[in-house]
């Protein structure tokens, strides 16, 4: 009897199952004759709907169909004004005054006004590393009318509009002044936004289906769109994201027209999409992504920083690529905690990670205060990547001495879970994967290098060099001084093991040659695309 390889198995599904482009297998629902629907497979199901809540991929995607932002990056990774029409800056560096462009209007109907910006930037800075940071030297902050807001700082700082044009988790997203004085450790309820696309509340079902409509009173900026910048166009009426569990079924879907957009294919499936003359495969982010094993430094084992160097030291990168990614094409090992080939990447301080031996991690294992506690380890089943990157760790650690539980679940309640700071039998956890997308990641602003365990980010590590040299990035007189202040971070993020790094990789995008408009980025957006 033939002994069936997956990817066998995978292409001769494909053969049975794909219809032509156009054809129905599920049963499109109708929508208004003449109306336009771009139909998406996301990456995760989404569950959670406050932006400034999460750092979920999943929910920032949502945040930027539905709310707009004061300043947003464009592809070179610059800020430029989005709903600030003009600004200005006192000659000592410390004074802030910004103009909204005339006309802003939340889904609502009411005006954008500056009181909304000022209590979603506050909001924003309580929750978000970059923003922490900006509040931090940040003495007043007020609206001077109803479209004029100013920010006065204590000293000059040199990330103003990098910190408020952020491209991802947590973008700064306005919110109507009702909705952002939510407590930020609390989700928002009200999802009433400005931007191109309303969220139908009514008609989201969770594990299922969301729904965005064109916000008609939207209008967009002038300039053509580049990155999260420029102008956004809605240009189909209606955006339907359709959550696919499986992998190999929202491959079918795409290949039967049934959908038009899958976000995140699994790499081994690219092949067979890449044969089918009606799908375009490639990868649209250019920094590619960061993998990262997360430990919770509130909870034994992994609040002692020598057991998380231990574990750090039986994780090799090439396994988790290999498990996680496949094709080499798509990956590379990387031993900086900044996207390798970025201004701020080296090696300093990465020996630990650099390891890559269950053998020696055992030995370091032995002389640390390790008494066998359980390693409880998230297992996200329904995000393959990160399923692979937990067995992977699962075996290594094992390996190396520890004892491991694995506990199965969907991405969607890890990212609830995950927020507990609960002892493990009370609803906690001890590890989870994920990645970060290469932009948050280029420099030390991001909470994911947080060394503050009350405003970090989950697993809350707790390091005051390491928040020391956060600070003194921002206020860094010379790049020299920039640079070594990110090297000082790094060295931090190594020595107390804040978590492991698992390797860069590139995820690819594939879609319908019916759909054009696709924005070079490292966030997907949804604006500008068009399906003929």
């Amino acid at each position: 009897m033939k002994r069936w390889t997956k990817r066998e198995f995978l292409v001769a599904s494909a053969s049975t199952l794909a219809l032509p482009l156009g054809a129905s297998v599920l049963g499109k629902a109708a929508y208004g004759q003449g109306k336009s629907v771009l139909r998406v497979i996301p990456h995760a199901d989404l569950k959670n709907l406050d932006p400034i809540w999460t750092t979920a991929y999943i929910t920032r995607n949502h945040g930027y169909l539905i709310y707009d932002t004061l300043f947003a990056m464009d592809e070179d990774f610059k800020p430029q004004p989005q709903m600030v029409d003009s600004w200005t800056v006192s000659d000592d560096k410390k004074t802030w005054t910004f103009t909204l462009r005339e006309g802003l209007k939340f889904h609502d109907g009411a005006p954008v006004k500056a009181e909304d910006c000022v209590a979603s930037l506050k909001r924003w800075g309580a929750r978000d590393g970059m923003g922490q940071q900006l509040m931090n030297v940040t003495d007043s902050l007020e609206a001077v009318d109803d479209r004029t807001f100013e920010m006065k700082l204590s000293v000059p700082y040199g990330l103003v509009l990098e910190s408020i044009g952020k491209i991802s988790s947590n973008v700064p997203f306005m919110m109507p002044k009702r909705v952002a004085e939510t407590d930020p450790f609390e989700q928002i309820k009200d999802y009433t936004g400005s931007g191109p696309f309303r969220f139908v509340s009514e008609e989201w079902t969770p594990g299922s289906k969301v729904v965005y409509e064109k916000f008609e009173d939207y209008v967009p900026r002038d300039e053509p769109p580049s990155a999260a910048a420029g102008g956004k166009v809605a240009k189909v009426d209606r955006v339907e994201w359709l959550y696919f569990p499986d992998q190999t079924t929202a491959m079918n879907a795409l290949l039967a027209g049934e959908v038009d957009y899958f976000e995140q294919p699994a790499n081994d499936l690219t092949p067979i999409l890449e044969s089918n003359p009606d799908i375009t495969v490639e990868v649209n982010d250019p920094l590619g992504n960061i993998g990262f094993a997360r430990f919770n430094h509130l909870l034994p084992p992994f609040n002692d920083p020598e057991v998380c160097r231990a574990a750090i030291m039986a994780m090799k990168q090439e396994d988790y690529m290999a498990a996680g990614v496949g094709d080499q094409k798509y990956w590379n090992t990387c031993f900086s905690v900044y996207p390798c080939g970025t201004p701020n990447a080296s090696e300093v301080g990465s020996d630990v990670m650099k390891v890559g031996d269950p053998a020696k991690a055992k030995e370091a294992l032995a002389k640390t205060s390790y008494d066998g506690t359980p390693v409880v380890i998230m297992q996200p089943t329904d995000i393959p990547l990160l399923s692979a990157f937990s067995l992977v760790t699962a075996e290594a650690l094992r390996k190396a001495g520890f004892k491991v539980e694995m506990q199965a679940m969907d991405w969607s309640t890890l990212t609830s879970r995950r927020a507990s700071r609960e002892p493990v039998d009370k609803g906690g956890w001890n590890m989870f994967h994920t990645w970060w997308i290469g932009a948050d990641v280029i420099d030390p602003m991001s909470i994911a290098f947080s060394g503050d365990p009350e405003k970090g980010w989950f697993g809350w590590a707790s390091d005051e060099e390491l928040e020391e040299a956060r600070k003194a990035y921002p206020l860094a007189k010379t790049e020299e001084e920039k640079l070594a202040a990110a090297h000082k971070v790094q060295e931090r993020l190594w020595a107390i093991g804040a978590s492991g790094h698992l390797g860069q990789f590139f995820v690819p995008v594939a879609y319908s040659k019916k759909v054009s408009g696709l924005i070079r980025s490292p966030v997907q957006f949804f604006w500008n695309l068009s399906v003929s």
